[in-house]
């Protein structure tokens, strides 16, 4: 079957502009408008040197526009079982507080770990990844004491021993809005939070001590590159087994690692009181 120039160019064409629409950026979210009211938690050496912490509370108003959440680690399935059944506990709690974000236009971003192969034709997923690129700034030099816990162990208080890979896509507790992002890498959310113009980051998910510390996405390095961020703090949970360092229950583990990120990397905030604070 013969194919006339008119008729290539014209399949040419199609074919340039479906590659095109592959391409392209996913919509993002309509700009919203109003203000976020945090009720913030830190914590003040307020005689320097002298090692004594203050619990300090703070008001602050942000634009909603320059706000996003950031959900770590919360996966289908964790290789500790005791790990697993806490992180379906908490995604219960978190999934409303997310909806509530989500409806007053509070950017959602999805950050499940080693699991990017399951999300790849999403337009979530393309949606974080096709950011504009963007100089990367200097990283600020921010020192701290090590953690007040011992998780050399792995932290799993059931009997399983660590680890293997038992994750595969973000737990089905959660759901994923139609312009939420979706990325595991640092370079990538934050180019994706400049093309926002997005200046604070509430971290949630899991484990306190490890992921949302450690993270390329998460407030050491997300901090150390100028984002402000902020910890929802009963939406989280550590690795942290209490038969090990300093020997306390698995909540006042997390307690503890709480007050560590409060004192050194950023202030906390309740979930009641992000929603309360909601236009």
């Amino acid at each position: 079957m013969r194919i006339t120039t008119l008729t290539a160019i014209c399949l040419g064409g199609l074919f340039c502009s479906q590659l095109g629409a592959d391409d392209a950026q996913p919509p993002l979210r309509p700009r919203p408008e109003g203000t976020l009211r945090f009720k913030l938690r830190t914590r003040v050496e307020t005689f320097k040197g002298s090692g004594e912490w203050d619990e300090v509370s703070l008001l602050k108003e942000v634009p909603v526009a320059q706000v996003a959440i950031i959900v770590c680690d919360m996966w289908d399935k964790h290789w500790c079982d005791g790990a697993t059944e806490r992180c379906g506990a908490l995604a219960e709690k978190m999934a409303p507080v997310i909806m509530a974000a989500r409806a007053k236009g509070i950017q959602i971003i999805h950050a499940p770990s080693e699991t990017m192969s399951f999300y790849q034709d999403t337009p979530q997923r393309r949606r974080v990844l096709l950011a504009p690129q963007v100089e990367m700034p200097k990283l600020l030099e921010i020192s701290e004491p090590p953690l007040p816990i011992d998780d050399s162990d792995g932290g799993c208080d059931t009997p399983q021993k660590p680890w293997y890979k038992a994750w595969t896509r973000q737990t089905a507790k959660l759901d994923i809005g139609e312009f939420d992002g979706i990325s595991d890498n640092g370079d990538e959310v934050y180019r994706f939070l400049r093309q926002q113009g997005i200046q604070y980051l509430i971290v949630m998910g899991v484990h306190t001590n490890m992921c949302v510390l450690n993270r390329t996405f998460a407030i050491r390095q997300m901090t150390r590159r100028g984002i402000q961020c902020i910890l929802a703090r009963d939406l989280t949970d550590t690795m942290y087994n209490p038969k090990m360092r300093p020997f306390v229950s698995h909540n006042k583990g997390t307690d503890l690692v709480v007050e560590h990120i409060e004192k050194y990397w950023c202030p906390s905030v309740l979930s009641s009181d992000l929603v309360a604070g909601l236009p």
